[in-house]
């Protein structure tokens, strides 16, 4: 694995490019993406249904592999590693929050947390599993299944197994979606909370215009390509 200076990025993109289907059928959904990504940033991808802002989150994050362009993820060239490669990559560097949860249903919420981390053959799996339960209010539903679960608490699940690696970059694509404004917004506070106590840098993928004025920075995209990139006033 290789150790990125602090100083660097920890995401760095040159003329990305993402095209699905072959001959007449092909689609270029990303048309070449320039970004910079700081260390400890938060940032959200706003834009439209089709924008490419997922496609741009799927590539990121190394769930899908760039057509073309350079990529390289928390000191790791993502462009240069096949699939399974990617996958080891994400490992100890990327958390991932999505909209469906995606929580194991026959596993409790502590299990649900801990199990990442014993596959990953970490030490004090349920021990750092119950305490990043406590720190998102759900010490008190450590034995609970999800279905036991309302989708806010489904959802605390999702941003403690995410985060409880302590990865360097956390992504969240459209997480109150599947929520009610008030607890959707529980959510927020608690997914802010934690990137801040931990650190890590905060990637989230929105529609919500409200939830993307409070990152730091905002970048729209449009038809592939960055149409805007604005700091926070």
């Amino acid at each position: 694995m290789t150790s990125p200076s602090n100083n660097s990025p920890v995401i760095s993109a040159r003329n990305l490019r993402l095209t699905l289907g072959e001959g007449d059928a092909a689609v270029e959904i990303l048309r070449g993406i320039d970004l910079d990504v700081a260390r400890g940033e938060t940032l959200a991808l706003l834009g439209p249904s089709g924008s490419g802002k997922s496609s741009l989150m799927s590539v990121l994050s190394g769930l899908e592999r760039a057509t073309s362009g350079k990529l390289t993820v928390a000191g790791e060239d993502f462009t240069a590693l096949n699939e399974d490669a990617l996958a080891m990559a994400r490992r100890g560097r990327i958390g991932i929050v999505l909209q469906a949860f995606h929580l194991l249903p026959t596993m409790t919420a502590v299990e649900n947390v801990a199990t990442p981390l014993e596959l990953a053959g970490e030490d004090g799996a349920w021990e750092r599993a119950t305490a990043e339960l406590e720190a998102v209010g759900l010490g008190h539903r450590l034995t609970h299944y999800p279905a036991q679960l309302s989708g806010g608490e489904q959802q605390r699940v999702a941003i403690a197994r995410a985060i409880v690696s302590r990865p360097p970059l956390i992504f969240a694509d459209e997480p109150t979606g599947n929520l009610d404004t008030n607890t959707g917004a529980s959510v927020e506070d608690a997914l802010f909370e934690r990137r801040a106590e931990t650190g890590a840098t905060l990637i989230i993928i929105t529609h919500d215009r409200k939830l993307a004025e409070r990152c730091n920075r905002v970048v729209t995209l449009g038809d592939g390509l960055i149409a805007t990139d604005t700091a926070a006033v």
